[in-house]
């Protein structure tokens, strides 16, 4: 089984429009893995883009619940509003899927994970493991999330890729990108890391300043190469760029352009 990220700035612009999708780049996405299907069982993750960061930021809903009925009865609504519109981009996926004769099966992500603080608690995946067993490609998302400790929370695509690549122990996990992997420094200025050893990403984390104080000045990819770090315990994990035709399939067979830890 081979578990897939699809970032958010892959399939949508984040700056655009509220719930902006970029179809044809997810027809192709769905074309190549077309090619491997049904020989390989596939999981995906897809991030939230311009659909849910758009009312996660508006309504706060990573402060949680306040205790405040005036605050709370605002942030349960933008709660509610985020997950819907995480099912609309959700659903995009599965209408394309299913139109390149791929039966991508939506998974509601907040009815499977439970958070403490915003770190994944608990998750029943058994229906994921069986919808693998019958060939289906089980689809989730980045979501909100009940949280045991403030009520109400954000789970990421990429908490949830740790924690399936954890227990489901995939022969490779593939982060779909804008860019083309994983730089020593930011993109477009630092060199493209293809190959990186699971030893070499903490002293990498700190060249880019990714410390709990400092500022992520590499677009977001600190908390990625952090939880790739805790993935590479059980699988092998690639960046590519999810916007060039051809990098997926490499990432799949092998021999793609990208970066890759193991």
């Amino acid at each position: 089984m081979i578990l897939i990220k699809i970032g958010g700035s892959v399939f949508s612009d984040k700056r655009g429009e509220p719930e902006n999708f970029r179809r044809d780049v997810v027809e192709e996405i769905a074309r190549e893995l077309a090619e491997f299907y049904p020989d390989e069982k596939f999981v995906i993750v897809h991030g939230g883009g311009s659909f849910g960061h758009h009312y996660a930021k508006e309504y706060s809903i990573r402060e949680g619940l306040s205790g405040n009925t005036r605050i709370d009865s605002w942030r349960k609504l933008g709660f509610s509003l985020t997950h819907q519109s995480m099912l609309r981009a959700n659903s995009k996926f599965v209408e394309i899927f299913t139109d390149h004769n791929l039966p991508g099966f939506s998974i509601s992500t907040s009815s499977l994970f439970i958070t403490e603080k915003g770190e994944i608690l608990y998750a029943d995946i058994e229906v994921i493991e069986k919808l693998l067993e019958l060939d289906f490609i089980p689809i989730l998302f980045g979501d909100v999330s009940v949280d045991v400790a403030q009520g109400i929370d954000i789970l990421s695509g990429d908490q949830i890729m740790a924690y399936l690549t954890k227990m489901l122990k995939p022969k490779k996990a593939i982060f779909l990108m804008d860019v083309d992997g994983i730089y020593d420094g930011k993109p477009g200025v630092g060199t493209l890391i293809q190959e990186l050893t699971q030893d070499e990403v903490p002293e990498l984390l700190e060249r880019l300043h990714c410390t709990a104080a400092g500022t992520d000045v590499t677009g977001g990819v600190c908390n990625k190469l952090r939880k790739a770090y805790e993935m590479a315990h059980y699988s092998e994990v690639w960046f590519v760029n999810g916007r060039i035709p051809g990098r997926l399939s490499g990432a799949i067979r092998g021999d793609g352009f990208g970066t890759v830890l193991r």
